[in-house]
């Protein structure tokens, strides 16, 4: 038996270079990184294009060996990783400041100079090293309005960075160094892969203390914590403290997903990174042209409460109100309407709010997209070729509410005069204005509150105070109501007392 397989394997290699010599068998070889790539044994000999390849480092294939149960130690992930964490120190000079009267003669020379003249002001942050050339990156915040960035290695090496870009909306920023040799990058990973309860590493440097190493798990994903339209961060409990900032969260294979960003100064145990999935969408961006082209829908949203679903007779709570849609905008061309509430953009399910601005956002400007809502009880689905959203002037967010009305709703109300529609800063007189709410009425639980305007009852124009009483004194189930706070419109649902 060996010596016929012994055979059979001489006949085989004979062929295949039999085949190789006569040109009808094409083998490549590919030297790839010092690695050899795979053979092809029936190429067509044409080279293929490769696709656009990230400037930044990963690992092919994502994460090779995660450990399942709880490690023994992180010694060797710290030692690994760390050249490719980096301290950053900036400077800012302050400039002088005004003297009071009479103190320059009461206190001259250097005392006088150190504490009104103009003066630098030192700041610490942390890095992550993503390509061999010299591209980091760290927060917005660490290198904001500085006059000068200068990068710690872990070896001791210093040099000076510049500013490539910075996006202050997700916080993340790209700088870059002009290194003598090669430089440790990380591996950027995928954080929509993680799952609350995966181990996690943080390493950076809180107070100066240089590469500090923390570790714990993730203690939620999607976490919304006020800080704008576009937050989505991991909630970790590794100690993330100052000057952790722009540091890696990493997972147990060495990969970054996330760049640590925010705490909660209450808990040592509640830190946010920002996903390395959002760094990734906008980081080609800021490397091309320095800040971030977002596109734009042109529509106010809110929430669907539990008396929103109940008034539109919808199932859940999912999806993105409506509350106004802006003229000339995109949404307006595509028929988007008020009233609307969008469950699906481009393929993606809605299933919260502030999910909505946040993939708008990164929807590339002018491309065409379907976009499904809930309309009189029925889906419909609309395209809509997305536009540039300009900054400042974005476009607000309604938070969530309800509505009121009356004596035995709690609430007060009056014409709009042109001195109100003057004092509330209104381009016309229009409207109803809520002139007192009752704390604990069903106004008050409602969302309404003192200088809000009434414009629709029902999906129709109010008439003036009178045609409020009457609309919001009859019928069985919740009305509808839109008002103006401020600059934006939103919806509430008032349940009348009769409805229950």
């Amino acid at each position: 038996m060996k010596a016929r397989t012994t055979a059979l394997l001489l006949f085989l290699g004979a062929l295949v270079a039999a085949l190789a010599a006569s040109g009808r068998l094409g083998i490549r070889v590919e030297l790839r990184d010092n690695q050899a790539g795979a053979v092809d044994l029936f190429g067509s000999g044409e080279e293929e294009k490769a696709p656009d390849a990230p400037f930044w480092k990963e690992e092919p294939g994502g994460a090779k060996v995660v450990p399942q149960t709880t490690p023994g130690s992180f010694a060797d992930l710290a030692e690994r990783v760390s050249p490719g964490v980096v301290n950053i120190k900036t400077t800012r000079t302050l400039g002088q400041q005004q003297v009071p009267r009479g103190l320059e003669e009461l206190l001259p020379g250097p005392f006088f100079h150190e504490f009104f003249g103009e003066r630098e002001v030192p700041s610490l942050g942390s890095g992550v090293v993503i390509s061999s050339d010299g591209f980091i990156v760290t927060n917005n915040h660490v290198i904001a309005d500085v006059d000068d960035i200068q990068v710690v290695f872990a070896d001791g090496t210093v040099i000076g960075a510049k500013v490539v870009g910075q996006d202050p909306k997700t916080d993340i920023a790209l700088i870059q160094v002009d290194p003598k040799q090669p430089l440790f990058a990380l591996p950027l990973g995928d954080s929509e892969s993680v799952r609350p309860g995966d181990w996690v590493v943080a390493i950076g440097n809180p107070f100066g203390l240089e590469h500090t190493v923390t570790a714990g798990i993730v203690s939620a994903k999607h976490r919304f914590i006020g800080q704008g339209d576009y937050d989505d961060f991991i909630q970790t409990d590794a100690a993330i403290n100052p000057g952790n900032s722009g540091g890696p969260l990493l997972n147990l294979a060495g990969e970054v997903i996330g760049i640590n960003t925010a705490i909660n100064p209450r808990a040592n145990t509640i830190g946010f990174a920002v996903p390395i999935n959002m760094a990734k969408n906008i980081l080609p961006q800021l490397r091309a042209t320095g800040h971030v082209q977002r596109g734009w829908l042109g529509v106010v949203i809110q929430p669907v409460t539990k008396d929103l679903r109940e008034h539109f007779g919808v199932k859940d709570e999912r999806g993105a109100l409506v509350a106004e849609v802006f003229p000339g905008s995109p949404a307006e061309k595509a028929g988007v309407r008020r009233y609307d509430i969008v469950v699906e953009f481009d393929g993606q399910e809605i299933k919260e709010m502030n999910e909505l601005p946040r993939i708008v956002a990164t929807t590339p400007v002018e491309k065409t997209v379907k976009v499904v809502v809930l309309r009189e009880g029925g889906r419909k689905t609309l395209k809509v070729a997305i536009g540039l959203r300009e900054e400042p002037g974005e476009a607000p967010v309604a938070k969530p509410g309800t509505g009121g009305g009356l004596e035995n709703l709690g609430l007060g109300v009056q014409d709009v005069t042109p001195e109100i529609a003057e004092q509330l800063g209104m381009g016309e007189v229009q409207g109803v204005v809520v002139t007192e709410v009752v704390p604990g009425s069903p106004a008050y639980e409602a969302g309404l509150r003192s200088r809000d305007v009434i414009l629709e009852i029902d999906r129709q124009r109010v008439a003036g105070a009178k045609d409020v009483r009457d609309r919001l004194g009859k019928g069985e189930r919740s009305a509808l109501l839109l008002i103006r706070r401020g600059d934006a419109t939103r919806l509430v649902a008032l349940k009348r007392p009769e409805a229950g």
